[in-house]
């Protein structure tokens, strides 16, 4: 389907709906899956800014169905953020521009699936949090992302990744790979299975509970990360969710949960310094009190008694996939160095033992929060 020195990003630029003769259209951003371009137009004044996208459909592989889901989020956050007043509510979320036909996505001669976004000016993605006012901003734009969508009708989203975070699934195909040893890791990994194994009568807690109705299903991001918001230039309060390709059915726990694994600990995913990992409680109570700044109208009791076991239900489980890639022979996970999915693994299940020994403090700061 090409790469992105293959496709003429100008020529399909023009097949959306700018208002503006295209200028210049250049590669943009440092993600690794789609292909993007910042869009630049004139319409006879100001130049104008947009973001293209190619959906890498090798990743997702049900493109129509993600950008479905993205067209109605897009189209009820920013309707809802108009009615309720918000001056700025076209930065406040991502808008699709309609294609020159009027539909929300492209298809190209070739398969490929673009997408054309409106730019959300004097805002910036930081890839790392530096700190706990970073934390809390980030905690609040997702809460708010969250509580946007609470109410978001037409039905279930379309689930383009099945099982994505489904921890049990996660927990069986380990104990598969564990059982088949396929390239004889185990026996140089035995603190490490020993340590997923002690822990496989939490995997579903959350499944169970959403499967039970004791924890409702919403709409959520799955992707969690820093980056995935923009904050303002000036006040570095979190001001857009970007990135909106895992938004799907599933639990609030799942995003918290992804942002306990990715905000507290200084040290990086492949650390192998574990010295260097530990949950940073300033950075939680940040989090906490950021989430909740924007979440607690619609959270239940549970969701809310539930955040802290989500940072290490969703650590555990991540620290599985890369122990299971590991004892698979590193078929899914990129690796640049020899057993750097078992580094990744460690450092993720030091993170959980850093938990496990804070959560009584955790949970006490939720439960008076």
């Amino acid at each position: 389907m090409g790469s992105p020195a293959a496709h003429d990003a100008v020529a399909i630029a023009r097949e959306f709906a700018l208002g503006g003769e295209v200028v210049t259209a250049k590669p943009y951003g440092s993600g690794h899956i789609n292909d993007t371009y910042l869009i630049e137009t004139n319409p006879g004044h100001a130049p104008h800014r947009f973001v293209l996208q190619r959906i890498n459909h090798n990743v997702f592989r049900r493109p129509d169905e993600l950008m479905a889901n993205v067209e109605r989020v897009c189209a009820h956050a920013h309707a809802k953020l108009k009615k309720a007043g918000f001056a700025d509510a076209d930065r406040r979320t991502l808008r699709l521009i309609p294609t020159t036909a009027g539909r929300a996505w492209l298809t190209d001669p070739l398969g490929n699936r673009w997408r054309c976004y409106h730019f959300v000016h004097d805002a910036t993605g930081h890839d790392v949090i530096r700190s706990p006012e970073q934390a809390y901003a980030a905690a609040k734009a997702f809460g708010a992302f969250q509580a946007l969508l609470a109410d978001l009708p037409g039905g279930r989203l379309h689930e383009t990744i099945p099982d994505f975070h489904h921890t049990p699934s996660r927990f069986a195909r380990f104990q598969e790979a564990l059982a088949k040893d396929s390239h004889g890791r185990a026996a140089a990994t035995v603190p490490e299975i020993a340590f997923a194994l002690a822990r496989g009568h939490e995997v579903s807690v959350v499944v169970e509970a959403l499967r039970d109705g004791s924890l409702p299903e919403r709409v959520t991001h799955n992707d969690t990360k820093l980056n995935n918001v923009l904050l303002d230039d000036v006040t570095q309060e979190g001001i857009c969710v970007i990135d909106l390709d895992t938004v799907m059915p599933g639990s609030v726990l799942y995003d918290f949960g992804d942002l306990v694994r990715t905000s507290t600990s200084p040290a990086a995913e492949d650390e192998t310094d574990l010295s260097k990992v530990r949950m940073q409680f300033p950075m939680f109570e940040a989090l906490v009190q950021g989430y909740l700044a924007s979440a607690r109208g619609f959270l239940t009791p549970k969701e809310k008694s539930l955040l802290p076991f989500a940072g290490k239900l969703i650590t555990f489980e991540i620290g599985l996939r890369f122990l299971t890639d590991w004892l698979e022979g590193d078929t899914y996970f990129k690796v640049k160095r020899p057993g750097h999915n078992l580094d990744r693994a460690r450092t993720q299940f030091k993170l959980v033992e850093s938990i496990e020994a804070q959560f009584p403090a955790m949970q006490a700061l939720v439960d008076r929060s």
